[in-house]
């Protein structure tokens, strides 16, 4: 299908492009992926599945006509072309100029691992977190693994083409002592192969399925959390679940222009401490959010967005770029060939500062220590947020003295950038899943222990 596809890509942008667009693109996709989830002691979910086709865009006049088709026979793209373009005739544009291939370098490509295997690793999560303690009483792993094919032709002249793997692994732990449950989570993976596990994959295996035990049966005893305002200190451990839900959309440039953000307005101003830099990176190696080439055929980039405080920088697709008179930052990404690509993020964190971590516990002398960050909301256009916290502590004196559970963390997005006065040298990654308009995207988020002078924690009165 791809080989059609290239052959006809003249005749199809030719009809997409006839009533004088600004820009037309054929965007192919070939999706696998193998989804494997334990529950009960048993393998309850083997989905194995493939999706194979084509969204044709055109922009005019900054607005977009987008349609797509999984019948991939060239009469039929032609007719979506003619459809979408809404005019007979022909259309002005480029093809084959420039021809660009990226990869995904894996060791261990997931159609070579044998499924009897990823079984294994399954049922040997399952027999470890249960193992940790008898009151662990449910246990979910999933495994999954993805190829994703992409060819991108557009009327610049540009040919695309990137084959992106992922694989990622994730254990859910519930643990009741009779009277009450609590949830414990923990996951791995990213842009990479089967070599993500070792040789005998006991390692990453048992880290990942005891920590989610862990983190369940430690809600049993933790405390009620006080509620009330507190000096907050992040491990490094949380990710960058507040870097990416509370400033990260705020600086995606679709929602800057349509007033949905914060952010708007203040390039060049300073919007956070001194200490804090904040990065998005979809070149890092290995990570969730990275690609060579993103879904309009962009060179994934590393952009510095704040620089010590200072709003420098926005995320930007073509659509928002071409608005602005600006380029493409790498980050339009789609949820597959029937959505059109919008602003998103890919690795965003905070860049590590010079701090000892274990100083900066030291040094407050009354505050909560978050280890694991849950779900939030987030208002884009005030920067306002409410976090669930998984795994969190009491510190007292400068030290961590016991766990707390029920706790939420309640604050402004650049208010809390602001009130930074301390960064660790350390830089700790979490992977997720970010939904947006509709849309899912695999990102990393990363951050390295920060103090925040003061946020509100939501807990008992």
């Amino acid at each position: 299908m791809k080989e059609l596809i290239r052959e006809k890509a003249p005749y199809i942008l030719t009809a997409l492009m006839a009533d004088k667009g600004e820009y037309g693109e054929i965007f192919f996709e070939d999706l696998k992926s193998l989804t494997l989830n334990l529950e009960d002691n048993k393998i309850e979910k083997v989905n194995s599945g493939r999706d194979t086709g084509v969204g044709l865009r055109l922009i005019k006049n900054f607005k977009t006509n987008y349609g797509y088709t999984s019948d991939l026979t060239y009469e039929n793209l032609l007719n979506l072309a003619k459809t979408l373009a809404k005019y007979e005739g022909e259309g002005k544009i480029a093809v084959g100029k420039s021809h660009y291939v990226g990869k995904t370098e894996v060791l261990i490509d997931p159609d070579e691992f044998d499924i009897r295997k990823k079984k294994d690793i399954l049922e040997r999560a399952n027999e470890i977190a249960r193992s940790y303690d008898e009151r662990i009483k449910q246990v979910s792993v999933t495994l999954r693994d993805v190829k994703r094919d992409i060819l991108i032709i557009n009327s610049l002249g540009e040919i695309v083409e990137d084959h992106q793997v992922r694989v990622v692994f994730f254990v859910e732990a519930i643990a009741s002592d009779g009277t009450s449950l609590y949830r414990g989570y923990e996951a791995t993976g990213g842009s990479v192969g089967y070599e993500l596990f070792n040789e005998d994959f006991i390692d990453i295996v048992d880290y990942v399925a005891t920590k989610a035990a862990e983190r369940a049966v430690l809600g049993l005893k933790a405390k009620p959390a006080p509620a009330g305002s507190f000096t907050v200190v992040m491990s490094s451990h949380a990710g960058g679940t507040m870097i990416h839900e509370a400033v990260g959309h705020g600086l995606e440039a679709d929602l800057v222009n349509q007033g949905l953000s914060v952010y708007k307005g203040k390039l060049g101003q300073k919007v956070a401490s001194d200490l804090v830099t904040v990065i998005d990176d979809g070149t890092l190696k290995g990570k969730n959010g990275s690609f060579t080439f993103d879904d309009e055929g962009v060179p994934a980039q590393r952009k510095v967005l704040i620089d010590n405080g200072v709003l420098v920088g926005y995320m930007y697709d073509r659509l928002t770029a071409m608005k602005e008179g600006k380029q493409s930052t790498g980050n339009g990404r789609r949820d597959g060939y029937k959505n059109i690509p919008i602003v998103r993020m890919t690795n965003t964190y905070i860049d590590a500062g010079k701090d000892n971590p274990s100083d900066i516990i030291k040094d407050t002398k009354d505050g909560i220590y978050v280890v694991k960050m849950g779900g939030g909301q987030v208002n884009t256009v005030n920067g306002d947020f409410v976090f669930e916290i998984i795994e969190g502590y009491r510190i007292e004196n400068g030290e961590i003295t016991y766990p707390i559970k029920g706790a939420t963390l309640i604050g402004n997005g650049p208010q809390a950038l602001m009130d930074i006065d301390a960064v660790g040298y350390d830089l700790g990654w979490a992977i997720g899943t970010c939904g947006k308009d509709g849309q899912r995207a695999p990102v990393s988020d990363a951050q390295p222990t920060v103090r925040i002078k003061r946020l509100t924690l939501g807990g008992v009165l």
